[in-house]
């Protein structure tokens, strides 16, 4: 009974196993195949680069001291002469006053200086004093005009770094940059300290985007481009191309060059700073049939430019001997007919045209030769009146040809329908 049982379970798994495995049978095709689309193709030049706003302002101070007071914050929107910080101006003062106490001296001296010159003119003309001592005291004149000239200058020196103490802003635009606190020591000696950072407007910004100089001669100004942020990935910024700056620029061995970007920003949601994935628009062209390269890469197997080949002869005729003959030139990839070496490129040497191989309807193996486009580095268009959109291209090979007898696509190949190129 168990032996039974058992015969039973072998015989049953055996015939599952023929049922189920009697679909595999099907042939396979020895090829990959993608599909020839209808559409929109645009070709680009890819950078990056970083937003900014177009105008800014470094807000400094031209004199030392403490910060007392900070008026603006980050954000904060500002006008032209507004009071946006002050600094510490008990030792600006005590120098005012130091300098007019100066002047007071000087002026004091000046005067006196004066007096003493008109009580030697009448002697001096009368010849009561010596020419000497009417000399020295109008030397004594010069000196105290210059000394009360260089004391009123210090005057207006001390008065104008009083007013430095007061920082304004010199445009109006908005606060993006805060470098300093209250209670800070600001120091000013051969460069102003910076302050504040002040963006004009913001609703304007520029993309200074980095270009390689292989690439940097396909871009003119006013050319359209478009962009990416990372803040919003989903979402696709324009811009317009307002300058190609000739300086150009090394890192790490490879030149490149400047182009800025004009962008509009009217809802403030672009911030300086951020980073942008920039694409040129170099040409477009709508409504065109597009293959992935990969398709275009696709370089022909002997076999099946010996099956065109056999298919043409037979097409022909046996009076057709000559082009029959592999001697006269006309083999896959040493001929007129057939250039390039057996690769995907035709007519000797042209790079605008290429071999689109594919199967008809009858899984005939049949290959055209199309014209080919703009690319945008996946798609590129290619035309010819033979193609449709929709076609299954032959972009590669799944197995070797041959390996399978029975493989009716290897059977078709052996085949011919009179028109095959």
């Amino acid at each position: 009974m168990r032996f039974s049982i058992i015969v039973t379970a072998i015989v049953i798994t055996g015939a599952s196993l023929w049922y189920f495995n009697r679909g595999s049978a099907e042939p396979v095709s020895p090829y990959r195949f993608v599909t020839l689309e209808e559409g929109d193709l645009e070709s680009v030049v890819a950078s990056t680069g970083a937003l900014d706003a177009v105008t800014t302002v470094q807000v400094g101070t031209q004199v030392s001291g403490i910060i007392a007071s900070i008026y603006v914050d980050f954000n904060d929107r500002v006008y032209e002469g507004q009071v946006i910080a002050r600094i510490d101006t008990t030792l600006l003062w005590s120098a005012v006053r130091d300098a007019e106490s100066n002047l007071e001296r000087n002026q004091a001296q000046l005067r006196q200086a004066r007096r003493e010159l008109e009580r030697l003119q009448p002697l001096y003309e009368q010849q009561f004093v010596t020419e000497i001592d009417y000399y020295r005291a109008q030397y004594d004149l010069d000196i105290a005009e210059a000394a009360t000239n260089s004391a009123e200058i210090s005057l207006d020196r001390a008065r104008q770094n009083l007013s430095y103490a007061t920082i304004i802003a010199p445009i109006s635009g908005t606060v993006i940059e805060r470098n300093v606190d209250v209670g800070q020591t600001v120091a000013a000696s051969f460069s102003a300290p910076q302050l504040f950072l002040i963006a004009d407007d913001l609703s304007r910004m520029e993309i200074l985007a980095s270009v390689d100089e292989s690439d940097i001669g396909q871009i003119q100004e006013g050319q359209l481009a478009r962009f990416t942020v990372q803040a919003y990935p989903d979402e696709m910024f324009t811009g317009i191309v307002r300058q190609v700056r000739l300086q150009s620029t090394v890192e790490e061995n490879v030149v490149n060059y400047t182009v800025v970007v004009d962008v509009e920003n009217p809802d403030g949601r672009l911030l300086p700073g951020m980073t942008a994935t920039v694409d040129f628009l170099i040409e477009s062209a709508s409504n065109v049939l597009k293959l992935p390269n990969a398709a275009l890469r696709f370089r022909a197997t002997p076999q099946m430019f010996e099956s065109l080949r056999a298919r043409r002869e037979a097409a022909e005729g046996n009076g057709s001997e000559d082009n029959a003959n592999p001697r006269n030139g006309n083999r896959p990839g040493n001929g007129s007919t057939w250039s390039g070496g057996g690769a995907g490129s035709f007519g000797g040497g042209a790079n605008n045209f290429t071999m689109i191989w594919y199967l008809d309807e009858n899984n005939e193996l049949m290959a055209v030769p199309a014209q080919t486009g703009i690319t945008d580095g996946q798609m590129t268009e290619v035309s010819s009146a033979r193609l449709q959109p929709g076609l299954q291209v032959i972009a590669g090979v799944t197995q070797q040809e041959g390996e399978d007898s029975n493989n009716p696509f290897q059977r078709a190949q052996q085949r011919f329908r009179p028109g095959g190129f």
